[in-house]
């Protein structure tokens, strides 16, 4: 992009700068990463090798696997599950029933690291044809419907806490236009150190992200898929406790989205630092390897930091996931970074300052299918306004070519949302993207007015911040609450005894393959 074919008037050198800010401030963290590895990391590994299925208490085989290693998980967890598949000579299906009626496989003497080298490829090739299978099925499926397809795709949540009653309402909103469907995590999820076992039909706030949900979801939406003869993408959270294991599990049973921050956990979950940052590399090698967009979290600063004075933290924090993500080998197309339509409606010309940010955030990051989100700080129970400020959000999404769109609902903060709230949502959002289909080739901006100076000035404001996070470090930064004006000790916070130093000889057939694939590190 160049001066002068952004409508903003936005400099290339000032954005080049930002990048370049954004690489130094990550790069000490993400040697960390590289020397490090989490409970999480070992049971997303096991997960992709074939460990599954859960004991008599619900307790899950790659947890069971994990507490039989101990402090040996250092050096990785492939090695004790591999060692017992070549050892008693049994399929991933059958051990993981012996493991699961109390077999402890960290007993077993090691066998020759040949056999055990031998048995990951074949695991291995196993997972990649897996994985290459879904994201080929995906391709194929949207170069079919690409007539179809429209942009933004619009997405809508479905949280009734039991995946049957999910699929019913995913697919009367997919019948109804939307494009994308979340399924919303029960309450605190994030904060459990495993992943539930099976289909789950109680939850509160959302229902249980669970391997088996993924797949039951999955295949009620290619119903509809095959019904109407459009795609319709699938999202769940691959954040928390057990990001490394979500992403696992959605590669698996062919997600297409998945929300996953590289800061979001440490802000608003407490989740500690160096557990989440180790974490999301390993996830996201995950979902670029399958071929997943994920989401960012930057609107979630927004709740709790003021829209116009903290513009810059959420563009701040878009360029140091776009790196984070990068340095884990996906490319920008899987980026959806997230920002949102949460100004005070008080505000005086608050409109033009959410035209300019969300417009700004095209221009910076032309390649990625940025996902924006609706007004949902200063919903009330006024539902006319309501209205008014969500088709003003469907004005600015369409205008700026925002790649997803989660839309805004009625009674958003008031209640779960009724079925006729999302279906006036979703009638809505098609009504404003089709009047206005191509408003933004009719238009330029004043390079001396209101909107170009706020973006100019978000963009200086925003490198000021990165130069103050490089001088204090990511880390001491966040501690300094300088991220959505919330401090979290790097010590403190939930997961860091799950957190290892790689011991010497470190074996993880899976992030080696990961690695290569996606040519990280190179």
């Amino acid at each position: 992009m160049t001066k002068a074919n952004s409508k903003l008037g936005l400099s290339k050198p000032k954005i080049d700068k930002a990048r370049k800010l954004a690489a130094a401030v990550t790069a000490p963290v993400q040697r960390f990463i590289e020397g490090h590895t989490t409970v999480t990391v070992e049971r997303a590994t096991l997960r992709l090798l074939g460990a599954d299925g859960a004991d008599a208490d619900g307790v899950p085989v790659p947890n069971l696997i994990a507490a039989q290693c101990g402090p040996r998980l250092a050096g990785g967890a492939a090695s004790c599950y591999l060692n017992a598949l070549v050892r008693l000579d049994k399929s991933p299906a059958a051990l993981n029933a012996e493991i699961a009626k109390g077999l402890n496989i960290a007993e077993l003497e090691l066998t020759d690291a040949a056999r055990l080298r031998a048995k990951a490829d074949e695991l291995i090739k196993g997972l990649d044809k897996r994985i290459a299978g879904n994201a080929a099925h995906r391709g194929a499926k949207l170069k079919a419907c690409k007539d179809k397809v429209k942009s933004p795709l619009i997405y809508v949540i479905v949280a009734t806490g039991n995946i049957y009653e999910d699929v019913k309402q995913a697919q009367a909103a997919a019948l109804q236009g939307a494009d994308i469907i979340a399924v919303i995590r029960t309450t605190a999820q994030s904060l459990l150190d495993y992943v539930p076992y099976g289909a789950t039909t109680e939850g509160f706030g959302g229902t249980y992200a669970t391997q088996e949900n993924f797949r039951i979801m999955r295949a009620a939406l290619d119903e509809v898929v095959e019904k109407e003869g459009r795609y319709i993408r699938l999202v769940n959270y691959c954040s928390g406790l057990c990001m490394p294991e979500i992403a696992a599990m959605g590669a698996l049973e062919r997600l297409d989205m998945m929300l996953n921050d590289s800061m979001y956990g440490i802000l608003f979950r407490d989740i500690n630092m160096y557990r989440t940052f180790t974490d999301q590399f390993f996830s996201r090698m995950i979902n670029a390897a399958a071929d997943i967009i994920i989401n960012t979290g930057e609107d979630n600063y927004l709740t709790t930091s003021d829209a116009v004075e903290k513009a810059h933290t959420v563009l701040a924090s878009q360029f140091l996931n776009e790196k984070f993500a990068a340095n884990a080998g996906m490319p920008a197309r899987l980026m959806g970074l997230g920002h949102a339509f949460e100004i005070n409606p008080e505000v005086k010309n608050g409109f033009l300052y959410e035209y300019a940010q969300a417009l700004m955030a095209r221009e910076i990051f032309p390649e990625h299918p940025l996902k924006y989100m609706p007004p949902t700080k200063f919903m009330t129970g006024d539902i006319f306004k309501g209205y008014a400020m969500n088709t003003l959000f469907n004005f600015v999404s369409k205008a700026t070519g925002q790649g997803i769109e989660l839309l805004g609902m009625l009674t958003e903060a008031i209640h779960t949302p009724y079925l006729q709230d999302r279906h006036l949502a979703i009638a809505n959002a098609l009504y404003v993207h089709n009047t206005m289909a191509d408003f933004m080739g009719e238009v330029e901006f004043r390079k001396d007015g209101i909107m170009a100076r706020r973006a100019r000035q978000v963009l200086d404001e925003t490198i000021a911040m990165l130069s103050e996070v490089k001088s204090r470090g990511l880390m001491e930064s966040i501690e300094a609450g300088m991220f959505a004006e919330i401090k979290r000790p790097r010590d403190g916070g939930k997961g860091l005894d799950g957190v290892y130093e790689k011991a010497p000889g470190y074996y993880n057939p899976v992030e080696a393959y990961l690695k290569k694939k996606l040519k990280v590190g190179k």
